[in-house]
């Protein structure tokens, strides 16, 4: 029996779930940020923690593991690996691969190896494979660095949005109502004045009112998600260029809760457009499964097996990580097999 480890750090969570070679799962553990951006010795606590309770719930050393793969917030450029690779080696991984955490979105809504992900959820990202292995990331690093929207900017949008309706550089809008109740004000030129007195933020949790004016058919709420579908759909086109998947089948795997649950069509066809426009033979998909499950199969892929439909059947199911731990101790998954 080989058993395989995945790993997926993010910047307010870490997964871990280790499964034997046919995809049953033997056992998980979760922690805090991973993301050492933001935290190197909080990131390599949690990646540790998550890792050894996986290991204490399967029974397992981590001699044990035949491959780990750990797809990490903030792996984005050769800065980030020269701090990443001592601090997991220290840890005790010896065989393992660390890739950047939209990699593992990517293999976790598609059956091939290659494909591109699409993240918009706090921030926005975009990755690829080829099917030569060759990697691309395009953005993740904020506005100033060519990136538009996800959560931690469209909260922005709407406050601006509501201001210049407020002034009379904007048509009006249905976001000032929502955006007051919001935040508890009656009118906006006490909002305005509060939030330059005290220097106040504007909520991440603010970007779902674009989709609640969306559904009313606001102008200025579907202008801005409509750009957020151009800018992303010109992230994959970017990616798709530089890797030479113009004539390739594969997948374009929507991930981030922006686009996962929030979206209900209007962001996502102009992805579509612009996606098949560059390849005609691309499909644009959803994530459904669980990006830790995306880390797993790298990790077998990279320690040397296919993947079979079986495992592929058996893991799919995995929408939730919450689900997978209480699916273990209930017998659901069956360990001894």
């Amino acid at each position: 029996m080989t058993y395989y480890l995945g790993i997926d750090g993010g910047g307010t969570k870490t997964y871990a779930l280790l499964s034997d070679e046919y995809g049953n799962v033997l056992g998980t553990g979760r922690s805090g940020n991973g993301n050492h951006q933001t935290g190197g010795a909080e990131a390599a606590h949690s990646i540790q923690e998550a890792t050894f309770e996986a290991l204490a719930e399967a029974g397992l050393q981590l001699e044990d593991i035949q491959h780990a793969y750990l797809g990490l917030a903030g792996a984005d450029r050769e800065a980030d690996y020269n701090i990443l690779h001592p601090m997991i080696r220290k840890i005790g991984f010896t065989q393992y691969t660390i890739n950047c955490d939209t990699i593992i979105g990517l293999r976790a809504g598609t059956n091939r190896s290659y494909g591109i992900a699409l993240i918009c959820g706090t921030g926005t990202n975009a990755a690829g494979r080829n099917p030569q292995g060759q990697h691309y990331q395009c953005g993740g690093f904020d506005y100033m660095y060519g990136d538009f929207g996800g959560g931690g900017s469209l909260n922005i949008e709407v406050f601006r949005s509501v201001i210049r309706a407020w002034d009379g550089r904007e048509q009006p809008t249905l976001l000032t109502g929502l955006l007051l109740k919001l935040l508890g004000y009656e009118r906006v030129d006490v909002l305005f004045n509060d939030f330059l007195d005290h220097g106040k933020q504007v909520p991440v949790d603010a970007a779902r009112l674009l989709f609640e004016a969306a559904a009313e058919d606001d102008a200025v709420a579907l202008e801005i998600l409509q750009r957020q579908g151009v800018e992303l759909g010109k992230s994959a086109v970017a990616v798709i260029h530089r890797l030479g998947m113009q004539k390739e089948t594969f997948d374009v795997v929507l991930a981030g809760s922006l686009l996962t649950r929030g979206d209900r069509g209007w962001i996502r066809p102009l992805i579509e457009q612009a996606v098949l426009a560059a390849a005609p033979q691309a499909t644009v998909v959803t994530l459904t499964t669980e990006p830790v499950v995306g880390a797993v199969w790298s990790a077998m892929e990279y320690g040397g097996i296919s993947i079979s439909e079986e495992v592929y059947e058996n893991m799919r199911v995995y929408q939730d990580f919450a689900a997978i731990q209480p699916m273990i101790k209930t017998g659901v998954i069956d360990l001894d097999n």
